[in-house]
């Protein structure tokens, strides 16, 4: 549908006179406020679009086009600036219809501050004083554990005194507590220097950004110099650091040692939401790592959400990787840096590593959501069935049948019932076949479904709003017979499950569907399926035990079904009935009932 009102009309001249360079462009609405940034490698092109294609699929494409009233634009040099500024006004105007990312200001940092003697401390607040700051930290516990390590490592000040020069030299303070028991070199009093200070910070800050084999190669070298010059003591201190430097790195080292400086990114996309996943790797150790879930505003491709959040977590994070890990293609560059798509090896681990994060951050939204509202958790499930199997109503209440004999022998059938996703077991029904002789499925299914739609039909029953039957083309056949008898055909919806392949067979369609094997519909299809065989198989067991018995015991004139099972659950089998004395056999069915087959099998002996 061509999108052609009056308003649009008006746009016309500033579409007609946009440059055909990269930028950004800003949507206005009817009181002048953004209402979506979009960038663009030709903004003439890209903005031409919104007006010119077929957009009649997306409800919200259509209604964010009939709301703009103004168009404004910004032209920069290269679309990677077109990406870094769209990001940033998007969250200075927090647009309506714009992708919003969760705000830094829930992240944790590392702020080494800006003063004599830099403090380093954890810090939820970023204060422009030129202080400086690490992070933002996804995980509390990963940014604890490096505090730790810098702790354990170096002895630092963790007081707010003034330490300037003077100061100093005044004695204007004292050394604390923390100086005594080996935490800090008494600054305050001047027992450290301020270059001894600094250089410590410079290798901290190598730490935190992960370099650590930078400061253990510093260090191993100090310790070297210390063993040359006989200073044991101070060398076996440095060694015990390499030792918390190398135990610390083996925890998070997961792949080989020369990826360095890496940034990975995965995305794993569903209905209205994607979800990303960000590791920072160096010298193939994990020092970073965050995830993320996207709420689609447009109906983005994953593509766009993947770029819109590369360029974010980059920025985010303070990351200048040169190499970029990625699933697939995407439509920009950043200078200076090299996109990779890994098919096998350490790269490729990393990328699976990522997309597993991914997908449990997604699950673990979902078990959030579901508990919260149980219902909401139904109503996917029956919405994702309806789609995939594509229904006409939702299957709030789903009847599954199969049949079971051997050999012809003891033909039964079972029927499971799931209402709203789960198993309803109250309404199970086991189904004896009366009208078959021998082993024929077909007719067996026939018998018993129209048994059981005939009784719901004249008890004035609730009907289900899908028929499910183990079996391929034959079972599903003889299904719609019977109904068609019972004039139901084409009310119910009707499907056969292949056992071997799992495909779904339709009335009238030669060719079956296959339905992705890690579905939530193929999941319930396949409850629904098992279940009917487990409590088809267990009536059949019934049956057939019920049946030896009558050929042995039940041949015994007075002898009935109960009494002959009192005499099995007892004695376990005939053979041992034959060999009990009669006072055995009274203990268990009474003195008439135990002289009886105590006679029988006496006089075959």
């Amino acid at each position: 549908m061509q999108i052609l009102n009056k308003h649009i009309t008006q746009l016309q001249p500033i579409i007609k006179s946009l440059p055909g360079k990269p930028g950004i462009y800003q949507f206005f609405d009817n009181d002048g406020k953004i209402i979506y940034v979009g960038k663009a490698k030709h903004l003439k092109k890209r903005v031409s679009s919104y007006f010119n294609k077929d957009i009649s699929g997306s409800g919200k494409l259509t209604l964010l086009v009939k709301k703009i009233t103004d168009i404004k634009y910004i032209v920069v040099d290269t679309e990677f600036d077109a990406l870094l500024l769209e990001n940033n006004l998007i969250k200075k105007y927090l647009p309506r219809y714009n992708i919003q990312l969760k705000d830094d200001k829930s992240f944790p940092w590392i702020c080494i501050k800006n003063e004599s003697f830099p403090r380093i401390f954890p810090t939820r607040n970023l204060i422009k004083d030129g202080s400086i700051y690490f992070g933002p930290y996804a995980s509390v516990r990963m940014m604890k554990t490096v505090l730790n390590l810098i702790k354990q490592l170096y002895p630092l000040r963790n007081c707010k005194f003034k330490l300037t020069e003077k100061n100093i030299q005044n004695k204007k303070y004292k050394v604390c507590l923390e100086y005594h028991i080996g935490n800090c070199k008494g600054p305050c009093e001047g027992k450290q220097t301020a270059d001894d200070y600094n250089n410590t910070i410079t290798e901290i800050k190598e730490i935190i950004k992960g370099n650590i084999n930078v400061v253990a190669g510093q260090l191993k070298r100090l310790m070297n110099e210390f063993a040359k010059n006989y200073e044991f003591e101070k060398a076996q201190l440095v060694k015990e650091k390499i030792v918390l430097l190398d135990r610390y790195q083996s925890k998070s080292t997961i792949v080989n040692p020369k990826i360095n400086n890496v940034d990975v990114f995965s995305i794993i996309t569903e209905k209205n939401y994607g979800f990303v996943n960000f590791l920072k790797v160096i010298n193939g150790a994990i020092v970073q790592a965050h995830t993320v879930e996207i709420k689609k505003k447009l109906d983005e491709s994953p593509e766009e959400l993947l770029a819109l959040a590369i360029t974010d977590f980059r920025k985010r994070f303070s990351s200048n990787a040169p190499e970029i890990i990625i699933p697939f293609k995407i439509e920009y560059e950043i200078p200076e840096t090299k996109f990779i798509i890994p098919k096998r090896g350490d790269k490729k681990h990393l990328l699976e590593l990522s997309e597993r994060n991914a997908k449990y951050f997604k699950i673990e939204k979902q078990k959030q959501k579901d508990l919260i509202d149980p219902e909401r958790h139904t109503k996917r499930i029956l919405n994702g069935m309806k789609k995939d199997l594509r229904l006409k109503e939702l299957p709030v209440h789903i009847e599954c049948f199969d049949n079971s004999n051997i050999q012809g022998d003891y033909p039964v059938a079972a029927m499971v019932v799931f209402k709203n996703a789960k198993s309803c077991k109250k309404e199970y029904r086991h189904f004896n076949i009366k009208t078959v002789e021998g082993a024929n499925d077909f007719a067996s299914m026939e018998e018993i479904i129209f048994r059981r739609y005939k009784r719901l039909l004249d008890e004035k029953k609730p009907l289900p709003q899908l028929i499910v039957v183990d079996g391929g083309k034959g079972q599903l056949s003889a299904t719609l017979k019977s109904l068609e008898k019972l004039n139901l055909r084409g009310k119910i919806s009707t499907i056969g499950i292949a056992k071997k392949l799992e495909e779904i067979f339709y009335p009238e369609d030669s060719l079956p569907l296959y339905i992705d094997k890690k579905s939530e519909t193929l999941k319930i299809i396949r409850q629904l399926r098992d279940e009917a065989h487990r409590f088809s198989i267990t009536h059949h067991r019934k049956k057939r035990e019920k049946g030896t018995i009558k050929s042995v015991l039940t041949e015994i004139d007075g002898i009935g079904y109960s009494t002959s099972q009192k005499l099995l659950q007892k004695f376990r089998s005939v053979k041992n009935i034959k060999k009990a004395t009669i006072e055995e056999l009274q203990k268990v069915v009474g003195k008439s009932k135990a002289k009886i087959v105590f006679e029988y099998f006496y006089k075959i002996i």
